[in-house]
């Protein structure tokens, strides 16, 4: 049996000689080491020898496993030792390279004109205010004038969470809300921007989400002209002092009179072109003067107080000094787009 051992060392450390992978180490561990390896076999064959030959035997069976498991784990921290090499000569890093840029976040187009339009107004004189965009009934068209089953709800189709709730189509109740909070104190000389939601079908120059800036002024003596005043030097400090208004008369349940506003077209200087139809002009607000009955449901009374209002489309806006064709594209998030307007 000693002389089995003997052999089987042999050719267990002739054959790890030649392993040359992990792989094959692990079967040479196996096949020699385990369970059923001849070192194993050997071993079960002691219980036949005698008291004098068991100790013998024994100690040359560990010598014999403790040789092959010898070579098997030196070979094994050879194989770890040039992994580890390895992985650090791919996963080095060149301290010396420069640093990859970072990608730089910037306004977004419709961000822009919003705060170009509050920056006009802020320095006449007016205070930016907001509101909720998720409405009641009362305050989005009941308070202006637009009772139950009016006909004129038709033009706004709305998105009703309840009968009373609905996400506000305008941003015309933060008109309301700010003339109930003055409780009858003047003036009033507001701006309301947000986002405001219809039912329309989504095409080129429409969209069921989009931004308004709505603006409100209430004091003694309010006229027309006064109006008319604001909004001229509005486009022309938006559009250049070229730019030109003419308004024309129009309906809104809320405004009486009431008129559309329109400019001069930037692209032809108005003398026509594609962009205004030929017209010379573009249409850009919708404004008027303030309804009696809404100054009267606000707490104001209409013989001793007047105001004018105006509302504007701030995508029709962009579209317009941008010259953009497609609404839709404000919203795709399309980089090769919005990266055209970083630097405007």
């Amino acid at each position: 049996m000693k002389e089995r051992l003997e052999a089987l060392k042999a050719e267990a450390l002739q054959e790890l000689a030649q392993v040359t992978n992990q792989q094959q180490l692990n079967d040479m561990r196996v096949k020699y080491l385990g369970k059923k390896g001849p070192l194993t076999e050997v071993l079960r064959g002691m219980g036949a020898l005698s008291a004098e030959e068991r100790p013998v035997i024994g100690q040359v069976a560990n010598d014999v496993r403790g040789a092959i498991e010898a070579v098997i784990e030196g070979k094994q921290a050879e194989y770890q030792q040039a992994e580890t090499e390895s992985r650090l000569r791919a996963e080095t890093i060149d301290v010396t390279l420069p640093g990859r840029p970072s990608g730089l976040g910037a306004m977004h187009p419709i961000s822009k004109v919003i705060q170009q339009i509050e920056d006009i107004f802020i320095g006449m004189g007016y205070i930016v205010a907001e509101g909720p965009e998720v409405e009641q009934d009362y305050y989005n068209f009941e308070a202006l004038n637009l009772p139950k089953n009016h006909p004129a709800r038709d033009m706004q189709d709305s998105f009703y969470v309840t009968d009373d709730i609905l996400l506000r189509t305008h941003t015309s109740p933060v008109q309301v809300r700010t003339m109930e909070k003055m409780k009858g104190e003047v003036p009033v000389k507001i701006i309301c921007p947000g986002r405001v939601y219809r039912r329309d079908d989504d095409d080129a120059t429409h969209s069921h989400m989009f931004t308004q800036i709505e603006g409100l002024v209430i004091d003694r003596n309010i006229r027309m002209s006064d109006l008319k005043g604001t909004l001229l030097q509005f486009v022309q400090e938006l559009f250049g002092k070229q730019t030109q208004i003419r308004m024309r008369p129009s309906f809104f349940p809320f405004t009486e009179p009431s008129a559309e506003v329109d400019v001069t077209c930037a692209m032809c200087g108005g003398e026509g072109c594609r962009v205004c139809k030929q017209t010379g002009w573009l249409e850009i607000l919708g404004s008027g003067m303030v309804h009696p009955r809404v100054l009267e449901m606000a707490g104001y009374d209409p013989e001793e107080y007047s105001g004018f209002a105006f509302g504007m489309g701030v995508e029709r806006i962009a579209m317009l000094k941008y010259d953009v064709e497609d609404i839709r594209h404000f919203y795709t998030n399309d980089l090769r787009f919005l990266k055209q307007f970083v630097h405007l």
